[in-house]
């Protein structure tokens, strides 16, 4: 049997992570946003490690541990909104007023301006989404299909990475089946702007970051770009072409041959690290 925490725990799937930051991005409302409160460029690991925080935590954390990187989540989301602030839910179409960056600077260079606020539970939900699809995608790559009633399983268990903030219990998608309509959906409505591309630019070629960092971004990109279907690929400005499709083939069948045979110690470490780091900061803060 195969549940949520067979799943998560492992490392690999960070490999995916660009793929799911750049559906996120693909969402105008996160894209903008990201694009005026965050800087990849100069801070490229920042979003990566929040995001493994909040998961593992939520995943694998005591009950105080998950209200703790709840919490920190929603304090860092404060100040991400636009100026007029949308109506949550609305998909950034009615605003109400606000205080974030000016309305001017807010989807520029695009036909249709973008409001946004990262309380929008619509939103938060995509993201979770995002998480799960890639999370799973890259597992079954690596260990093979999951079985019907373990892949629900681990479909359910993801849920808590939404409901955890503002997504109501009753968003997240009933099954697996209502999930794939949701995503289909979902996929289809995606728009990648000029913000979004720079964005992109910056997670992918960064200024600054550890030597490993540099080192590890050819194979990153070549991962990234390759688990992105073709319209996305070309919405997003990337060059594929056979060569690389081979070479991005060639790395999944090495990791497959090779990840399933590395001691439990080794493909855990990143959750055990991000969990240590949680708890050595709480302490600190007590």
């Amino acid at each position: 049997m195969t549940d949520l925490g067979d799943v998560a725990r492992e490392g690999v799937l960070i490999a995916g992570g660009g793929r799911a930051i750049l559906l996120q991005i693909a969402d105008p409302r996160i894209g903008v946003a990201i694009a005026a409160h965050s800087n990849f460029s100069e801070r490229p690991l920042d979003r990566l490690n929040g995001t493994l925080s909040f998961v593992y935590a939520q995943v694998f954390g005591t009950e105080a541990e998950r209200r703790e990187t709840a919490r920190r989540v929603n304090h860092a989301h404060g100040p991400v909104h636009s100026d007029p602030r949308p109506t949550r839910g609305s998909r950034g179409a009615e605003t109400s007023g606000g205080d974030g960056p000016p309305a001017s600077l807010i989807g520029a260079g695009n036909p249709h301006p973008v409001t946004y606020d990262a309380f929008d539970a619509d939103a938060q939900l995509w993201v979770a989404a995002t998480l799960y699809d890639t999370a799973i995608r890259m597992f079954e790559r690596i260990f093979g299909r999951l079985s019907p009633a373990d892949a629900e399983r681990v479909y359910q268990g993801y849920a808590v990475l939404g409901t955890a903030l503002q997504v109501p219990e009753g968003a997240w998608p009933a099954d697996r089946a209502a999930f794939e309509a949701y995503w289909a959906k979902r996929m289809a409505e995606l728009r990648v702007t000029p913000e979004a591309r720079r964005v992109a630019a910056d997670l992918l070629h960064p200024r600054r970051g550890p030597l490993w960092l540099k080192a590890g971004m050819p194979l990153a990109r070549l991962i990234t770009v390759g688990l992105l279907d073709d319209r996305l690929r070309e919405a997003f400005g990337f060059r594929w072409t056979p060569g690389r499709q081979r070479r991005f083939d060639a790395a999944m069948r090495k990791t497959r041959a090779i990840w399933p045979r590395l001691p439990r110690v080794i493909r855990t470490a990143p959750r055990d690290l991000y969990l240590r780091r949680l708890r050595v900061s709480r302490s600190a803060a007590a």
